[in-house]
C-alpha cells in the first residue's frame, strides 16, 4: 500500500478518485481517470513523472484546508514533491497565488526543485530543506 502523508485526506484513495480538466482529483466522483502516463501509472502534476504504486504519494489541496479548501479538489503527488510544496509556501500564499498546479511550476524555488528532481527516478526520495 503507498505510504500517504499525514495531511492527506484520509478516507479518500488517491487511484480511485477521477481526474478534472485541469489536474485535480474530483473528490465527489466525476469522468474519467485522466493524469496516467504511458505506463498506466499517474502523473504527479508538479514534476510530471509517473508515480508508481510503491513510492510514498500525497494528496495535495490546491487550497488549503484551513484556508476554505476542506472538501475542494487535491491532486495526487509524489510525497517529495508535496513536501516541498510546503517547505517553499505559505498556507495563505497557496490560498492566495498558488492554487493550480500550472502556478505552483512557475514559483522559482519550485522551477529549481522540478529541474533538479527531473534528472531523478520517479521514485527517488530525499529530504527536503526547511523553509529559508
Amino acid at each position: 500500500m503507498p505510504r500517504r502523508s499525514r495531511n492527506c485526506a484520509a478516507s479518500a484513495k488517491p487511484m480511485d478518485l477521477p481526474a478534472r480538466d485541469d489536474g485535480a482529483l474530483n473528490v465527489d466522483g466525476g469522468p474519467g481517470q485522466e493524469g496516467r502516463g504511458a505506463s498506466g501509472d499517474p502523473v504527479c502534476p508538479l514534476c510530471l513523472r509517473p508515480i508508481p504504486p510503491d513510492v510514498p504519494q500525497s494528496l495535495h489541496h490546491l487550497i488549503p484546508k484551513l484556508k476554505g479548501g476542506k472538501g475542494g479538489p487535491v491532486v495526487l503527488m509524489h510525497h517529495i514533491c508535496h513536501k516541498e510544496i510546503h517547505a517553499a509556501l505559505t498556507e495563505a500564499e497557496l490560498a492566495r497565488s498558488f492554487a493550480t498546479p500550472e502556478a505552483l511550476r512557475v514559483h522559482p524555488r519550485l522551477a529549481r526543485f522540478i529541474d533538479w528532481v527531473a534528472r531523478r527516478p520517479p521514485g527517488f526520495l530525499s529530504r527536503v530543506p526547511r523553509r529559508r
